[in-house]
């Protein structure tokens, strides 16, 4: 069979406390780098460690909690007995693990579903109870592989807002998708991975003040030589019947324009820098590693 390098030089560190986003298409990688880190297959070289131990210690795991892709639940059980049963597995006593499934029901908000059999669940109630039995363990890691993923507008708020409420109590996410305004949204660092290699990583909000894609100028009192003038310097402009934007690609062209602006008595009504979207970010990193 033809061997396949899934991950190639994977590196990467998150830091406790945040909330990571794992972001690559389909077949990038991440649900292999999470099958790494939970030790459920073993890398070819290298290593790996969780929580400042070696992931082949049995004992770490009792601090990560996990819940998969596709995760596969026992649809006759209701959402009570189902998360006793993730509690019995972690050992916890009957008068603890009571306790801990109701904190957990207020949390995901599924308190009046408690005794309703799985088989009834919708995708999002399923998702919050996939999220409650990974957090059973009251784990320090939670990783989360597409929590989002087939749900409605209102299923992914309802997951983002758990997520960021445990980020609020101190918890680390980490967790892998290809939606990218959920990304946006809640998460603290990305990494982008595109055919097993890392793109890039950093903090959302380095990556998007540093990405100022154009500037937008609108001008009014035009005139002729003025239009004239701003089309030699900035062709990508659009006049109506007063009013002419303009969009400038660097600094230089924003200089010139202004210059030409006051120089034919024009008005200028607003200068607005728009910056890039992490969806342009992630594109514009995809094709290079496509090349």
């Amino acid at each position: 069979m033809k061997r396949v390098k899934v991950l190639d030089n994977l590196n990467l560190d998150i830091n406790k406390g945040e909330i990571f986003g794992y972001l690559g298409p389909n077949g990038a990688g991440k649900t292999t780098t999470i099958k790494i880190l939970l030790g459920i297959i073993s890398p070819t070289a290298g290593s790996v460690s969780l929580l400042g131990k070696d992931i082949k210690e049995i004992g770490v795991k009792k601090y990560v909690g996990f819940l998969p892709e596709q995760p596969y639940f026992y649809d006759y059980l209701t959402a009570n007995e189902f998360l006793h049963f993730c509690g019995q597995l972690f050992n916890i006593n009957r008068i603890d693990r009571q306790k801990r499934i109701d904190e957990l029901l207020r949390i995901v908000k599924l308190e009046e579903s408690s005794h309703l059999q799985l088989r009834k669940f919708s995708k999002g109630m399923l998702q919050r109870i996939g999220i409650a039995q990974a957090l059973i363990n009251d784990p320090e890691l939670i990783i989360l592989d597409e929590p989002m993923s087939g749900l409605d507008p209102i299923g992914r708020k309802e997951i983002r807002d758990i997520i960021l409420s445990l980020r609020d109590r101190g918890k680390t996410i980490f967790f892998s998708t290809h939606i990218i305004p959920d990304v946006e949204m809640i998460c603290d660092r990305v990494g982008i991975i595109m055919a097993g290699k890392l793109q890039d990583v950093g903090y959302i909000d380095d990556m998007l003040d540093a990405s100022i894609s154009n500037t937008e100028i609108i001008v009014s009192n035009i005139s002729e030589p003025l239009i004239d003038e701003i089309k030699k310097i900035a062709p990508q402009c659009i006049q109506t019947s007063d009013k002419l934007l303009i969009k400038a690609e660097n600094d230089e062209q924003i200089s010139k324009i202004i210059e030409t602006i006051y120089k034919h008595h024009g008005q200028l009504i607003s200068l607005t820098p728009h910056k890039k979207s992490l969806e342009d970010i992630f594109v514009e990193r995809i094709n290079r590693g496509n090349n």
